[in-house]
């Protein structure tokens, strides 16, 4: 068996500080990559909210517009005054061709021969088909 000379002794000690030294380190740069990506997590979860946060402000701005609750108020039979809130029910029968106001009569174009409702509904929606 050898002998244990003091230069042995040290170099064995420096070798055990450098490998506690290295894997501490190590431990830390770990640590610091964890922490690094904890904090890009954050940062795009902060901007998720403030996406979030700038549509709603977008829709309550929206909300409180007078012209919005007006047409909200309209879908409830809330009008102005003079208006004369109406609704067509989804069996109505159509309208005869000759019938008073009219305009297919006073402009010569062909009669329309659906209900009232789908009528209203290509007007508001386009054609269907």
């Amino acid at each position: 068996m050898p002998s244990l000379s003091r230069r042995r002794v040290v170099t064995a000690a420096g070798v055990l500080a450098a490998a506690l030294l290295t894997l501490g380190f190590a431990r830390q740069v770990g640590e610091a990559s964890a922490a690094s990506d904890r904090a890009d997590a954050l940062r795009a979860q902060n901007a998720a909210l403030h996406a979030e946060v700038d549509g709603l402000q977008n829709d309550l701005t929206r909300v409180q517009d007078p012209r919005f609750i007006e047409l909200q108020g309209r879908a409830f039979g809330l009008g102005g005054p003079g208006e004369i809130p109406f609704a067509l029910e989804a069996g109505a029968p159509a309208l005869a061709p000759d019938a008073p106001g009219s305009a297919a009569v006073r402009l010569g174009a062909k009669p329309q021969s659906t209900s009232p409702l789908d009528a209203w509904l290509e007007v508001l929606f386009g054609a269907s088909g």
